[in-house]
């Protein structure tokens, strides 16, 4: 608010805010309005909390659906072949390279690829959002760490349902290694990986922040660092519930995901 106040401005602020209530009192107003959709004004702004979360929620959710999508498409397939082809020199090699992805930290992995494909080589730009070209690196930046992790999962719930008694069962018909493991292991070993991209979109929404900053991609997570830097709390507030929303969304669509996955999985009254 500037060096320059005085405490009767400072009590006035207060007063309005509602700060000269207790605690639990505080909680249980600003709950009521978030109720009735009214997350309060943006000290930074003046504007109202709802309509600056809603005007960068587009841009989070671009980021994050791409990452998703791309981690998932090269790390179901990459742990199917790396399960039927165990201790190959695929499997050496995507169990390797999971390594290092799995290790690798997210900033360091984003400064890497700007300083080649935006600064060496020019192909792409640094920052900003704007058509699929300023997606690209901060997608892929995005989906590195998580695509590692979902391979190495699939690989081993692969393994595991290849080995039951079904699939041997399929094997003694006579079935291709193509059949059985892409029509009737794949959809079981699938479940722990729809599980675990159930926990990834929050942790995605939570490394978010920092790729949002470097790229400065206007999303929630940009949002949420600006308005830390500006002491703006009442937008603070009204990201970390945007993002605590989303993640207990996503664990309600894996939930409904298993009954489509596995018929056996039901959820019903006993």
């Amino acid at each position: 608010f500037g060096v320059d106040v005085t405490p009767e401005q400072v009590y006035w602020v207060g007063k309005e805010m509602g700060f000269d209530a207790p605690v639990p009192v505080q909680y249980f107003i600003w709950l009521g309005h978030v109720f009735h959709g009214d997350l309060g004004q943006s000290l930074r702004t003046d504007q109202p909390v709802l309509s600056e979360i809603l005007l960068r929620l587009p841009a989070s959710m671009e980021l994050v659906t791409a990452s998703m999508g791309i981690a998932l498409v090269i790390a179901i397939p990459l742990g199917v072949i790396s399960a039927r082809r165990q201790y190959s020199a695929i499997d050496n090699a995507a169990t390797f390279g999971a390594l290092i992805g799995i290790s690798m930290p997210s900033y360091w992995l984003a400064l890497l690829l700007i300083l080649l494909f935006s600064v060496h080589l020019g192909w792409l730009p640094v920052c900003g959002r704007g058509g699929l070209e300023h997606l690209i690196l901060p997608a892929i930046t995005l989906s590195v760490s998580e695509m590692a992790i979902n391979m190495r999962v699939m690989r081993s719930s692969m393994l595991e349902v290849l080995r039951q008694d079904y699939i041997l069962t399929a094997r003694a018909k006579g079935l291709s290694e193509r059949v059985i493991s892409y029509r009737h292991a794949l959809r079981n070993a699938l479940i722990p990986v729809v599980t675990l991209a159930g926990l990834q979109f929050g942790r995605m929404l939570g490394i978010a922040v920092i790729i949002e900053t470097i790229f400065a991609w206007e999303g929630i997570g940009k949002l949420l660092v600006d308005s830390i830097y500006a002491r703006d709390f009442t937008m603070i507030q009204g990201c970390v519930l945007c993002i605590s929303t989303l993640v207990v969304l996503s664990n309600l669509i894996v939930d409904v995901l298993y009954a489509y996955l596995d018929p056996r999985i039901r959820y019903e009254k006993t």
